[in-house]
């Protein structure tokens, strides 16, 4: 449903003054409910302090893979992506998908939503729910639109009526280095953040918003749909050199207000579907602390994304276990602020398996859901082969399926995965801190076929497993009296 500027929540514009440490800033206001709006808004998933919850209060992990298809007509299964390929993530043990939509998409024209492609994105939300995959939307974008970086620029995300360049330059530098030298780049990218009026006399920011409203109203009531990433990868524009060097005003007086203003619009209409929010593209890439504030809203996830420069450079995994430590301890670091969940959005982007294994053990210690980008590396970038041992990369794939707590009756504590061997650890206590989960309450493990082809052994204290032998989800119920449960699993001889 598109609605008109009016009967949006308060949207001020974010501003200030990008030359001071701190700027100002238009207030946001509080979100209401549209004129006429029955109530609505249902998910799978919700937050519950620094845990994402299910229904019935256990704390669930996501593991899975992005997919965005970034050329026209923007959605996955023009890419290919298609039943075939849910199958494989969900015998693998894989629970989420983050998917990939654009506001090219949704919005060709100024205030026309286009409900023809939201329906082409929810055939594939549709095939992932039969699997029993989650999906997180995820607003892509790369470059701020295409066009920009030249003629052979990497761009996408928001249409042509919403870029402003200015007249600058716009020169081919390569990716990622456009972000950082592209003049018009950076320019479409400060009108964007200044909330510009698009050609229709409406700012920018509040075009993004309704649009993000008309997203939500439209998949407010799939309950598979389980979280809304508000915008990929945000950049600075010309103040990106100064954010690097610790200026809090990008992030602290644009992007979180830009985030209550969405928040505020999507909550018009959708109640209960989580909100992911990323830091700016410099500190969710770089080993350098965010300057968010606190997003306005209480049901959020904190995401980021962690590419360890070595790897993206190089190819090499040197340094990565180090480079693990200081960005996801600077996830942690901001969670902790607010008690929030994590989630790494993106990771990976390679093949180099001890990169990987870096980022999930470290992940793993935290207790952090992820998503790798992106599916197609499994699959040599073409999903429109039929799936065959020669066209999986199985050993990238192996590496990724790593058993994991799906649903744990408790609070997790951290868990680890070497030679074969899963440990994990838990208490009986609930995430809300409302005593604890009555004996017998099941906690579900991920056990996948790929690490375990002959089977496993469980070990278990202060519980008891309940499901079938070597069974791909592993689920233990907890002992009367216990107030934590230890598993070991091991591979079968």
């Amino acid at each position: 449903v598109y609605t008109g500027p009016g009967d949006l929540p308060a949207l001020g514009g974010a501003g200030g003054n990008a030359s001071m440490l701190l700027g100002t800033h238009g207030d946001h206001g509080h979100y209401g409910t549209l004129d006429g709006l029955p109530p609505g808004g249902v998910s799978d998933l919700g937050t519950t302090g620094a845990w994402i919850t299910d229904n019935d209060g256990r704390v669930v992990i996501l593991h899975g893979f992005g997919e965005v298809m970034k050329n026209p007509p923007f959605y996955p299964a023009a890419e290919g992506f298609s039943d075939q390929d849910a199958a494989l993530l969900a015998a693998q043990g894989f629970n989420v998908v983050r998917l990939g939509i654009l506001w090219e998409g949704v919005e060709p024209q100024p205030g026309v939503i286009d409900y023809n492609y939201l329906a082409s994105i929810n055939q594939t939300i549709q095939i992932l729910a039969n699997h029993g995959i989650y999906t997180v939307l995820d607003m892509h974008q790369d470059l701020y639109a295409a066009g920009l970086g030249g003629p052979t620029g990497y761009g996408d995300g928001a249409p042509d009526w919403a870029v402003q360049t200015g007249g600058l330059p716009n020169p081919d530098t390569g990716w990622p280095w456009t972000y950082a030298l592209n003049p018009a780049e950076n320019h479409a990218w400060d009108r964007f953040w200044s909330n510009a009026d698009a050609p229709d006399g409406v700012g920018l920011q509040n075009h993004y918003a309704q649009m993000w409203q008309a997203v939500a109203y439209y998949f407010k009531d799939d309950s598979s749909v389980v979280g809304y990433e508000l915008m990929n990868e945000p950049w600075a524009g010309s103040t990106w050199l100064s954010t690097i060097f610790g200026n809090s005003f990008f992030e602290g007086q644009q992007l979180t207000p830009f985030y209550d203003q969405v928040a505020a619009a999507i909550r018009s209409v959708d109640p209960t579907t989580t909100l992911y929010f990323e830091p700016s593209t410099l500190s969710g890439n770089l080993p350098i602390p965010t300057y968010l504030g606190e997003v306005d809203d209480a049901n959020t996830v904190f995401a980021f994304h962690d590419y360890c420069t070595m790897t993206a450079l190089f190819g090499t995994d040197f340094g990565c276990s180090l480079w693990e430590t200081i960005v996801q301890g600077n996830a942690e670091a901001y969670a902790s602020k607010y008690d929030l969940p994590v989630a790494i959005t993106e990771f990976g982007a390679s093949t180099n398996t001890g990169s990987i294994t870096d980022t999930m053990t470290e992940a793993n210690r935290y207790g952090y859901s992820w998503m790798f980008w992106d599916y197609t590396l499994i699959r040599d970038h073409d999903l429109h082969t039929p799936i065959t041992d020669d066209t999986v990369d199985y050993a990238t794939l192996t590496t990724l399926a790593q058993p994991y707590p799906l649903a744990v009756g408790g609070i997790p504590g951290a868990w680890s995965f070497a030679d074969g061997t899963f440990n994990f650890n838990y208490s009986t206590e609930m995430a809300s801190g409302e005593g604890s989960f009555a004996a017998g309450t099941q906690t579900e493990i991920s056990v996948p076929a790929l690490q375990y082809p002959d089977g496993y052994h469980v070990t278990v204290t202060g519980g008891h497993v309940v499901s079938a032998p070597n069974a791909p989800v592993l689920i233990i119920a907890s002992d009367s009296g216990a107030n934590t449960i230890n598993v070991i699993v091991t591979r079968a001889s």
